[in-house]
């Protein structure tokens, strides 16, 4: 299997409004780190899983939607707990469109919250 990955970053602010979340239940910030893989089992005619500068221009659009953003106040977003696991697999939907017409592998994304906490969504 081939990989690519490609990253950015975003910094957000958002509340998770549920019990569970103790003080992550008020409105804070968080600085995610983004990676986004993308995997082949073949390469193309250039011999390449997907061209880097579309793969970086694709999560660019993706991220310049939610960078500085409060997800609280986006559509997309209303009434949903915007998790890290929940934030990865909606970045992977968007780039997945954003790729569509020039890659057709799978696509991994995983959020860095820090140096220790990361979570991830891949998918077919």
């Amino acid at each position: 299997m081939y990989e690519v990955t490609v990253r950015d970053s975003i910094m957000i602010a958002h509340s998770l409004n549920h019990p569970d979340f103790g003080p992550a239940r008020n409105m804070h910030g968080a600085t995610f780190t983004v990676d986004v893989t993308f995997l082949s089992a073949v390469l193309t005619d250039m011999n390449i899983v997907i061209d880097i500068a579309l793969a970086h221009e694709a999560l660019k659009n993706v991220l310049k939607q939610l960078n500085y953003q409060n997800l609280d106040e986006l559509p997309p977003f209303k009434g949903k707990l915007t998790t890290t696991e929940f934030l990865a697999k909606y970045i992977h939907d968007e780039v997945k469109t954003e790729v569509a017409s020039q890659f057709s592998g799978s696509i991994k994304v995983t959020l860095g919250e820090s140096h220790v906490a990361w979570a991830s969504y891949k998918g077919e």
